[in-house]
């Protein structure tokens, strides 16, 4: 069968509209997606999980919903789809099948997307690389030799890629935000509880995680939250819904918004200059719309922050170790895991509970100043990250730093709870590259990497706008007004399969 040659031409609102119409088929489109990943995936390693005999059963069925007919693929990790492996990036979970779909799964079926394959992501996403030792490092294709973030690296390098126009992502600490940055996407984290991630792992790392998508346009990402969003029996974590749809908000007419900018590096210690003058390149572009713009110091107690944030984070793996141990039924071993990680749930076992008591008293202190200072603004303009996308390899532990993490293992753990000086010194490299997104993850605040900045070499330097909790709709109305004024969508990588 032959697929369809126009498909860069369409996002995935307009490949929608064509099946629709009739000009071409569910089956088509699945095909033009096989076909780019097959020519273009042995470069990026996106895909690490091709379900081609299940999209081609369903591309034959007739489908409805906004996507209805559109190719599709799923990040490997929380979202769980009956029959099909989810292996997390980890060899523990290798071969581990789901026997339901995930809530958030169920939706992007109702909005009839056809999923074909499962994407890259680091062991559990606890790393803004995807470099799982299971599958191997994913590439960026701005540049190979870079990485394309995580823990939402391979949707991102699949959508950049053009092998599909929108991906699954999700977001504990940037995991959307950072590979939308890296590789020149929109991405946007929705408000803490907009989209249901249950009824398996509802409110994961204590809240932190979002769901929703990398795409190359606003209104798909837009609509789709149209589609993700609302309650559902038994989900924990309820808010209000919104005023009015996600596609009105931006097709409504551009509000005049107050806005706080900063080049503070916040977790980190320097900020790139590439990423400086990406946010004062922004500013210019803001105050040329008609919106106030004013510079701000941003009130965050870094050491403070980074401790209870991985403190409660290295508890989650914790737990997370025995929570597959008991969906599993069997024990786990050193292993079974990649060293960093079987590290960080020895560090999360380490603590008692008074400790991640005080991490968790200390970050909402953190959201109550954070909130109060937000207050008088529309939205925080910062760089998505502190420094360019990394290295593939970057993240990963030097021979000495291996050396000190397998050491770990042995320690006694009631020693390994009092190092506090080595759990800031083992995220500082993290804290410094990430510098700017996990204060929304602790608020639950919506925040949105946008795709305004090439460097010199061409490479994409996102900007990162924060709105206040519950409003995507004004983040999403700045987003479309931004694009249409800078337009992105139509920018290729060098590695891309349209070429």
């Amino acid at each position: 069968m032959t697929g369809f040659k126009e498909y860069d031409q369409y996002d995935a609102l307009g490949l929608a509209d064509l099946v629709k119409a009739g000009q071409v088929t569910a089956a088509e489109l699945l095909e033009e997606s096989i076909l780019r990943t097959e020519k273009i995936n042995p470069r990026i390693n996106a895909v690490i999980r091709p379900m081609y005999d299940i999209a081609r059963a369903r591309s034959k069925e007739t489908v409805e919903g906004a996507f209805a007919g559109v190719p599709f693929l799923l990040k490997d990790l929380i979202a769980s789809y009956a029959g099909v492996e989810m292996s997390c990036g980890s060899r523990f979970y290798r071969g581990y099948i789901p026997n339901a779909d995930s809530e958030y799964v169920a939706r992007f079926k109702r909005a009839g997307l056809n999923i074909f394959g499962k994407t890259a992501t680091p062991e559990f996403g606890i790393t803004p690389s995807t470099e799982p030792e299971l599958t191997g490092p994913c590439r960026n294709p701005w540049d190979p030799l870079r990485s394309p973030g995580g823990s939402s690296g391979g949707a991102s390098a699949a959508v950049a890629a053009g092998i599909v126009p929108m991906a699954s992502a999700s977001d504990g600490g940037g995991s959307i935000r950072v590979p939308a940055s890296c590789t020149g996407l929109f991405g946007l984290k929705p408000t803490r509880g907009r989209v249901p991630s249950g009824p398996d792992h509802p409110d994961g790392w204590f809240g932190f995680i979002a769901e929703h998508v990398v795409s190359r346009t606003v209104r798909d990402s837009a609509h789709m939250l149209d589609c993700l969003q609302g309650n559902y029996p038994g989900q924990l974590l309820r808010i209000a819904p919104p005023a009015g749809s996600y596609a009105g908000a931006i097709a409504a007419k551009p509000k005049k918004l107050k806005i706080a900018w900063s080049l503070d590096p916040a977790l980190g210690e320097t900020l790139h200059e590439d990423c400086r003058q990406g946010v004062l390149e922004t500013v210019k572009l803001l105050e040329s719309l008609g919106h106030i713009c004013e510079e701000v110091k941003l009130p965050i107690n870094k050491e403070e922050f980074i401790y209870a944030y991985t403190v409660l984070v290295c508890s989650e793996m914790a737990a997370t170790l025995k929570e597959g141990e008991r969906i599993l039924g069997r024990k786990s071993k050193p292993s079974d895991f990649e060293a960093r990680t079987w590290a960080l749930m020895k560090l999360g076992r380490s603590f008692n509970g008074a400790d991640v008591a005080n991490a968790v008293w200390t970050m909402a202190q953190f959201s109550r100043q954070w909130m109060t200072f937000f207050e008088p603004y529309d939205a925080l303009l910062t760089s998505t990250l502190g420094e360019l996308p990394i290295a593939v390899g970057g993240l990963r532990p030097t021979p000495q730093e291996l050396i000190e993490l397998k050491a770990l293992s042995y320690l006694p753990i009631g020693f390994i709870a009092k190092q506090k000086d080595f759990v800031l010194k083992a995220g500082r490299r993290v804290y410094q590259y990430c510098s700017q997104t996990m204060p929304a993850n602790v608020t639950g605040q919506p925040s949105m990497s946008v795709p305004l900045h090439w460097n010199a070499q061409n490479i994409p330097v996102g900007m990162m706008f924060t709105g206040r909790f519950g409003e995507e709709n004004v983040l999403l109305g700045l987003a479309a007004q931004l694009e249409q004024a800078k337009p992105w969508a139509d920018k290729r990588p060098p590695i891309h399969a349209g070429i």
